[in-house]
């Protein structure tokens, strides 16, 4: 599998993670585990679809996709050669720049086609513009053509109200509390609570649990920390926290989890 991530314009920092490409011509059904990572994501399938096991049960789906935010791990799995361009984005974005309610979209994946939103619309025609004249694994192309898109579509965004208790939640790896994250705005915790649903579907508080998780990525990336030291440093009480945290998300202990594996979790997980 050839994984490919993008950096976005500057000017979209605020709204996008990256920009990222899958391809791959073996059609042998391989399992993927996905991972919370805090993000949504717009997903566009232009090779053979996959299915999802969420709920026990596998299903087919769609070529076009938009996923909500995760509480736990699933699977996926391809029918066919992969081939996909998807964005990354920010975790309020989909509301500010579509003004969608995150907390109908809760682990959940869903066939794009059925949103009646012309702003989507067009950016599917715009990806499938790329597939259909052969330009899909050309970067720079890619790039451009998302880039001028969301450049023009940041200029009816909504503002962010909880933007700086987002960006106080990334700064701590999640370790701010939410009577912090409210005073960064404010407002009260009820309102943070309430805006916390809209924008990003979670509780601020189990927000800041995932990018507390995601931070054990980048303890281990420095191959420097001990397992003591990674548990101290990412705000776990004790060991035995930090292994029922790690196992909530993942399904499995850390001292099985395969963080050199080069799968999809990984290559979003290890920033």
């Amino acid at each position: 599998m050839e994984f490919t991530k993008i950096t976005p314009h500057p000017d979209l920092d605020e709204f996008i993670e990256c920009y990222w490409m899958m391809y791959s011509d073996n059609t042998l059904p391989i399992v993927e585990k996905i991972i919370p990572d805090g993000f949504t994501e717009i997903i566009f399938n232009y090779r053979d679809i996959y299915e999802s096991k969420i709920n026990e049960e596998w299903n087919l789906q769609s070529p076009n996709l938009l996923a909500g935010q995760l509480r736990t791990f699933f699977y996926l799995q391809n029918t066919g050669t992969t081939g996909s361009i998807a964005i990354k984005l920010k975790p309020a974005a989909l509301t500010q720049l579509f003004g969608l309610s995150m907390d109908q979209y809760v682990d959940k994946i869903v066939d794009l086609d059925s949103f009646p939103h012309v702003a989507l619309k067009q950016l599917k025609e715009k990806i499938l513009a790329i597939c259909n004249n052969g330009e899909n694994k050309k970067e720079s192309i890619i790039k451009k053509v998302l880039d001028d898109y969301f450049t023009i579509l940041i200029h009816t965004a909504l503002v962010n109200p909880i933007k700086k208790p987002l960006e106080l939640i990334l700064n701590s790896n999640g370790m701010a509390n939410v009577a912090e994250m409210a005073a960064s705005a404010g407002i009260g915790e009820r309102q943070l609570e309430r805006l916390f649903k809209k924008y990003i579907g979670l509780s601020p508080k189990y927000y800041a649990r995932i990018i507390r998780f995601n931070h054990i990525f980048q303890l281990i990336k420095s191959k420097k920390n001990s397992w003591a030291n990674i548990v101290y440093l990412a705000g776990y009480y004790d060991q035995s926290h930090f292994i029922r945290n790690f196992k909530s998300f993942t399904g499995e202990d850390p001292s099985s989890y395969f963080f050199e594996e080069k799968n999809m979790a990984n290559f979003f997980l290890k920033k």
